[in-house]
């Protein structure tokens, strides 16, 4: 009796203590609206041992232009010597959540990010029935429990493979009667079996997951929105510093170059008094779609202000750089546009060979564009 009483005491403690950590993750949930802040309270929640204590946690999202379902971030151990670190590690250090929750941002600016982390994010399956148990699972609503025969069905499947795994939960996430993505806990170090209390609590996890991944995805819809310029539809300033800051930290933690153009249309103010702001308007959208056309996939281009545009050159060197900013200069030259023959001044500085910080970047960059327009203008000119 007294060790049934135990047992009853020991269970109303776990459930109590899960409770608190979903409402404690809610808390900090409400804190930030940026998709991948977000996904990084929810991992760390199922995998902290102040939290629901799995050993691994790990999301995919659904990219449905490139029709891939891709890992998005995974928290845990790469391997069981990796698990010990790691844990007793938060165990001397006393960590408890909200401590792990800081960890992002320093995670995000480290050279080497965790080795689980990483694998996850190389991950990428196709959004279709070749991708075997994903792809099904991803169409189930409701949480399933890979165990006993199912997970030996599954020993051959490129997931489980890939993962490793064998007893698992996984969950599709679906927002607006849509699949959006899948999230995959399990205990890949103890083998600690799943029980029917870990469901409870997991499912009600996904439920407010899945409601905090919609209301960063509205966020980021609303941002795209608010940072889209109206006349040219490129993005605009606020986007360019904005995003200029994002990709700044993954260059710096994983050690590639960027490059910045300053691109400003030459006597611009002439053509308006000559032709009109109803023409020059028209000049500049035509302007836009020749700057789009030249782009590359990953280009960055924005309408800093006015009649002066900028690009973020990621993976760019200062040479390759300027080769970029030599033929959207030629090509502008070569072409009418609104019966008349622009001409564009261009200034470019790049990470980390003129600087390391934003600011800095900026004004180099804005000053070879001035020294540009002083030396006869249609002319390309690099940071000094």
């Amino acid at each position: 009796m007294e060790e049934d009483i135990k047992k009853v005491k020991e269970e109303l403690e776990k459930t109590r203590s899960q409770l608190y950590i979903l409402y404690e993750l809610n808390k900090a949930m409400r804190t930030t609206l940026r998709l991948e802040e977000i996904v990084y309270i929810i991992l760390t929640g199922l995998t902290a041992h102040e939290g629901l204590s799995f050993n691994r946690a790990i999301l995919f999202l659904v990219d449905e232009d490139a029709k891939k379902i891709n890992g998005f971030m995974g928290i845990g151990p790469m391997y069981m010597q990796e698990a010990t670190s790691i844990w007793r590690s938060i165990e001397q250090q006393k960590m408890d959540l909200y401590d792990l929750i800081k960890t992002y941002h320093r995670i995000k600016e480290e050279t080497v990010k965790p080795k689980f982390m990483e694998y996850v994010q190389s991950l990428s399956f196709d959004l279709d029935e070749k991708s075997g148990f994903l792809y099904s699972a991803l169409w189930e609503r409701g949480t399933l429990h890979i165990k006993d025969d199912k997970a030996t069905e599954l020993k051959g499947d490129p997931l489980t493979i890939k993962l490793q795994l064998g007893e698992f939960l996984i969950a599709s996430l679906w927002i607006k009667d849509k699949p959006e993505g899948i999230i995959i806990v399990d205990n890949y170090v103890t083998k600690k079996p799943i029980n029917e209390a870990d469901i409870r609590i997991f499912n009600m996890f996904v439920e407010q997951a899945t409601g905090a991944i919609e209301n960063s995805r509205a966020f980021e819809d609303t941002l795209i929105k608010a940072h889209t310029d109206t006349l040219t539809s490129l993005w605009n300033h606020g986007y360019f510093q904005y995003r200029l800051d994002e990709e700044l930290l993954k260059a710096k933690s994983k050690n590639y170059p960027i490059s910045i153009l300053m691109i400003d249309l030459d006597d611009f103010k002439k053509f308006n008094d000559t032709y009109g702001h109803i023409q020059g308007d028209e000049a500049l959208r035509k302007v836009s779609e020749q700057l789009k056309k030249k782009a590359r996939e990953t280009d960055i281009i924005c309408r800093y202000g006015g009649e002066e545009f900028s690009v973020i050159l990621l993976f760019t060197t200062k040479d390759e750089a300027f080769n970029i900013a030599e033929n959207i200069r030629k090509n502008l030259a070569e072409n009418n546009i609104s019966g008349y023959k622009f001409t564009v001044s261009v200034g470019l500085s790049n990470y980390p060979q003129d600087g390391l910080e934003k600011d800095v970047l900026i004004r180099k960059a804005d000053m070879a564009l001035y020294k540009a327009k002083r030396e006869g203008k249609n002319k390309v000119e690099r940071a000094f």
